[in-house]
């Protein structure tokens, strides 16, 4: 029996679970940014914040401490090399966890965990990498995406609750490409794009997503956290509308 025991297995056995923990922290703090299931973030999220507390102090005993829960020579450089010296001044909360929506086939939750204070670096960073281009069914010709061109790397759509790798393609080539125009966009315009792509994103409401939006377009971060949480797949629950 449980016995008040709060830990999700993740339908594991304990060395499967260690070890995937391990391997998603090394990636974390190798890449400061992954997309997982929400279940394994937020486990992850309780797995990797003490090893980050313990980079802070750089002592031979710390090291061989991180190095028995990573197992990864490359992280525990990257960890008290670079990341420690980002979150000295930090007391805690050293990553954030951004919900994605549901994922194609299973409907599982997926969200994205990020180191908190390496998140400007990384927008700056993808501003200068060429724009993706997209296979035409046709000629097998790549054609550039709609808005490539004014859209920076950082805004991805996907941030927003309820919006999924397909919803973003629709409001990308519906002109929707950035966090601003979808903020300046009405849930009306939105669920009219939605309902030109067909009947199967007739369930979806993006009552919040202009809102959601916003905040992201702000920079505001964590109000964003704290408005998802209060969501169900980016719709309001009965506790957030009152």
């Amino acid at each position: 029996m449980r016995h008040g025991k709060k830990d999700n297995h993740l339908g594991r056995t304990a060395s499967h679970r260690k070890a995937m923990l391990s391997n998603m922290a090394s990636s974390l703090i190798i890449h400061k940014r992954i997309e997982t299931t929400l279940a394994k973030a937020k486990e992850l999220r309780g797995y990797v914040e003490p090893l980050l507390t313990k980079a802070k102090e750089d002592t031979t005993h710390n090291r061989r401490v991180v190095f028995s829960y990573l197992n990864d020579k490359e992280s525990v450089k990257e960890l008290f090399g670079n990341v420690s010296d980002k979150i000295a001044n930090r007391p805690g909360g050293y990553t954030r966890i951004i919900k994605l929506g549901n994922r194609l086939g299973d409907a599982a939750e997926v969200a994205m965990i990020e180191l908190v204070d390496f998140n400007d670096a990384l927008l700056l960073a993808n501003a200068d990498k060429p724009a993706k281009t997209r296979r035409s069914r046709r000629g097998g010709k790549k054609a550039a995406a709609p808005a490539a061109e004014v859209v920076a790397e950082g805004d991805d759509l996907k941030k927003i609750e309820g919006v999924g790798p397909k919803i973003a393609d629709i409001l990308t080539e519906g002109g929707i490409a950035t966090f601003a125009q979808l903020a300046a966009s009405t849930p009306e315009a939105i669920q009219e794009l939605l309902e030109k792509a067909g009947p199967q994103y007739n369930a979806h409401s993006p009552a919040t997503w202009p809102a959601q939006a916003q905040l992201a377009a702000d920079g505001k971060w964590d109000e964003l956290k704290k408005l998802q949480d209060e969501l169900d797949g980016g719709r309001e629950t009965d506790t957030a509308s009152e």
